[in-house]
């Protein structure tokens, strides 16, 4: 009898593989082990143990694995369900799921190696000169990689002369799997056992009577050992004694000092003791009581708070208690900018508890991370972190708060598995059979009418901490503004009027333009001609402060024209504005103060969140220019002003939800005024102040803009009242794309007959040199969801055998707003 596991690899294929193990293995291995399997011709992949069993595969013959790569399982069964979950419901494969779950450093990769064949005798003449060079090289190094023979050799291609030097067997190939997480460890010395005595020690430093600067490090190292319990760090010894590290060397080689090395973690909290958590206010007490109450009978709760009524104080006593009954808690966030805020206020209250998730942080401190969850330590009951985090392996999760719920940046959109993080940590704490809490000041449609429809429960809190007043919003008309001449660039006189004030009174200003560069458009005041990505059908953006052309959508990149491409005439003009033109702009109206600009191209570091919101926190900003970043949960104490630079972009995306998210985000940004007793003020420019969204965001109705949004969805067929599934065809062949398009939409109209939009081309139809083309089905309240995602794959399959289509590539996007 023999023995198999099924093998989950990470790649986008939808069936496990069997291979053959022996018995002994078969005893030692369990599900969620990691093992290295040949795949291919000669690949080796890393996989994942999904079955262990005694049925040997029908249709090809199992080949052995390579090695066993864990000791205990990495994944845990929970783990597994909910991946199958999320493959299922999101239409994608377990692979792509491990791919995206797993930290990179757990995938290993296979090289290929070169090394010398020892056996046989080479003469060098039998060799061309290239050959030559390469088994020259294999004398002075035992084993080569392929780039390796590239840079050796100075040409790209060198399969050929591999090939000729296996040929001859001068060389052999062997594939070998690299670990790419390497712990991290830290070296720290004592005294020599023999020295630790006093009669020792005094003897010591009178051998060392004529080495002053060595004495003087055995001297400093036995004042800090006097001092603390702690093993003592080179590095410390170094700068408390003021050696250099040859010193310390020249007395470990005396066998005064012993070294040794301990494996710590790369991110730990440095921080005293905790502090106690906040008193509640009533309003936040009586919110906290609902919470509790609603969570005996119901798993999902909406905690709809107005901006800055303390949602984050009434979690941390929900965590508190979870953290009591010695559960896990995963604090999901939508932005890696808020995480940076919300440590620091976690750690001040959980201390060491808390760990951060987040794509900013190194392969090895997410493999550390990961680590500490799988293995339930007390450094890891916290969890916080963007979308990936929910992918962990908890292993008692008491509770998942999903803060500002509402956020886009939850959806996943490329590469696959395009999940929602809201949604999956709904499924995620029902396998755990915990309790989910979604929070937001502006929650999203579908959340909300699920609460109102009972399914979830609803608990609001109206109003501010410390009964601090909303900020008064104004609207301003920069139609009649430009008519009137009363505009300075992209300012209003009200606008300059508003900073100027808050800038005397010694307060700070946030400016928000939901767009980064200098200016979206370069054209030819001559001819008319805009520079154009030669990948994408966009216009290129202008940055300034780079003096370059960018595109936004594949990073193309060139320096700023002096001349029109088509014409020849140097008269260039920019149209529109985004973040750089505003800071441009501010710097000269307000040259006293400091601006500061918070968008993708300022915040590329691990640390680049951080260093601009403490600097804005110790006031040594005055104006903050950003993009959305801005708007999410951050709490700044000292802004009274927020400035809407231009609100009509927002609302005139072309997107079903685009008023929703315009009024969520202005609603958003406006929340960073007025947090503390003086009242904030928020400004919005636009050319049609009487629209519906915007008199709504002055009077921060969210209930008007619910049941008006409402209606307009029931009478449009979309969510919450049809599912969505967007289908993407995409190839560089134009007629491909058209002619597959086609045939994917008549398929699916013949099953489903009605409620199948497109095929139609995106607003941006080219990217990457990509034509795209867009089909969108509507699925209505009655009809399966399953069954209908059954048909779509049934329809994929038959495409993909189609002969004319090979090399179209399909992407199925399940939810896909």
């Amino acid at each position: 009898m023999g023995y198999f596991i099924d093998v989950i690899l990470a790649i986008p294929v939808e069936r496990m593989f069997t291979y053959s193990i022996t018995q002994a293995e078969s005893e030692f291995l369990q599900v969620g082990m990691r093992v290295s399997v040949p795949f291919g011709k000669s690949k080796i992949h890393t996989g994942l143990v999904g079955a262990i069993h005694t049925n040997a595969p029908q249709i090809y013959e199992a080949k052995e694995i390579h090695q066993i790569l864990d000791e205990t399982p990495i994944v845990t069964q929970k783990q597994l369900e909910f991946w199958q979950w999320i493959a299922k419901y999101y239409m994608c494969t377990v692979g792509e799921v491990m791919r995206a779950a797993l930290p990179n450093a757990f995938i290993l990769e296979s090289e290929t190696l070169i090394s010398r064949n020892l056996k046989k005798e080479i003469k060098d003449t039998d060799l061309k000169d290239d050959e030559f060079l390469v088994f020259e090289a294999l004398h002075h190094q035992s084993t080569l990689k392929i780039q390796e023979v590239s840079s050796i050799l100075d040409k790209k291609n060198v399969l050929p002369v591999i090939k000729r030097l296996i040929d001859k067997e001068v060389i052999l190939l062997q594939e070998e799997i690299y670990d790419k997480y390497k712990p991290k460890y830290v070296r720290y010395v004592k005294l020599q056992a023999q020295y630790t005595s006093e009669i020792g020690l005094h003897q010591l430093l009178q051998d060392l009577s004529r080495a002053e600067k060595q004495r003087q490090v055995v001297m400093t190292l036995f004042s800090i050992s006097a001092k603390t319990k702690k093993p003592i760090k080179v590095k410390d010894l170094i700068e408390e004694s003021g050696a250099s590290a040859a010193i310390v060397k020249a007395l470990i080689d005396k066998e005064i000092l012993e070294e040794y090395h301990i494996q710590t973690d790369r991110v730990q909290y440095e921080g005293e003791d905790n502090e106690a958590t906040k008193a509640l206010n009533q309003y936040q007490t009586e919110a906290l009581k609902q919470i509790k109450n609603k969570f005996e009978t119901q798993n999902v709760i909406v905690l709809h708070g107005i901006t800055s009524s303390g949602k984050t104080e009434v979690y941390v006593k929900l965590i508190e208690d979870v953290l009591l009954k010695g559960k896990q808690v995963l604090y999901l966030l939508p932005e890696i900018a808020l995480t940076t805020q919300l440590v620091t206020r976690l750690q001040n209250y959980f201390g060491e508890q808390v760990a951060v998730f987040h794509s900013k942080y190194s392969a090895h401190e997410r493999v550390e991370v990961y680590n500490n969850v799988l293995e339930n330590t007390n450094t890891a009951k916290i969890i916080l972190g963007a979308r990936s985090s929910i992918f962990l392996p908890f292993h008692d999760l008491g509770l998942i708060i999903v803060d500002e719920e509402h956020e886009q940046s939850f959806k996943q959109f490329n590469p696959a598995p395009r999940y929602h993080a809201r949604d999956a940590a709904v499924v995620l704490a029902h396998l755990h059979k915990a309790k989910t809490l979604l929070g937001s000041a502006t929650p999203s449609l579908e959340s909300y009418k699920n609460a109102i429809d009972n399914k979830y429960g609803l608990v609001e809190i109206n109003r501010r901490y410390n009964n601090v007043q909303l900020p008064d919003t104004e609207l301003v008309d920069i139609a009649d503004k430009y008519k009137r001449k009363l505009m300075k660039g992209h300012f209003s006189d009200r606008m300059i009027e508003e900073i100027t004030e808050a800038l005397e009174e010694g307060y700070q200003v946030i400016l928000f333009q939901n767009r980064r560069g200098y200016s979206p458009i370069v054209e030819c005041n001559t001819c008319g001609h805009s520079p154009q990505c030669p990948n994408c059908d966009v216009s290129l953006t202008y940055h300034q402060y780079r003096k370059q052309l960018r595109c936004h959508y594949c990073g193309h990149n060139s320096a700023m024209l002096q001349k029109c491409m088509a014409c020849g005439t140097s008269n260039l003009d920019t149209k529109g504005f985004g973040t750089e033109q505003i800071e441009t702009e501010a710097k000269s109206l307000f040259p006293k103060a400091k601006v500061a600009r918070m968008d993708l191209d300022t915040t590329r570091g691990k640390h680049g969140y951080e260093k601009i919101i403490t600097a804005l926190e110790q006031q040594e900003i005055d104006i903050l220019v950003g993009t959305q970043m801005l708007t999410k949960g951050l709490d700044f104490r000292n802004v009274k002003l927020v400035g809407i630079m231009n609100a009509d972009n927002m609302l005139n995306f072309p997107d079903f939800r685009a008023h929703e998210r315009s009024f969520q985000l202005m609603l958003q940004v406006s929340g960073r005024a007025g947090r503390t007793d003086k009242r904030g003020k928020v400004l919005i420019q636009t050319y049609n102040p009487y629209h519906k969204i915007l008199q709504q965001v002055s009077t921060n109705n969210y209930l008007d803009m619910f049941k008006e949004q409402l209606q307009e969805r029931r009478d449009f067929k979309y969510p919450p009242f049809f599912r969505l599934i967007k289908i993407t065809l995409k190839h560089r062949d134009y007629n491909k794309v058209e002619t597959a398009s086609d045939w994917f939409a008549k398929s699916l109209r013949q099953v489903f007959k009605t409620n199948i939009l497109g095929p139609e081309f995106p607003p941006v139809s080219r990217v990457r040199n990509q034509y795209l083309k867009n089909i969108l089905i509507k699925i209505p309240q009655q009809q399966s969801l399953a069954k209908t995602k059954e048909a779509i794959n049934k329809i994929n399959s038959s495409f993909e055998a189609v002969g004319p289509f090979k090399g179209v590539r399909v992407i199925i996007n399940v939810d896909n707003y």
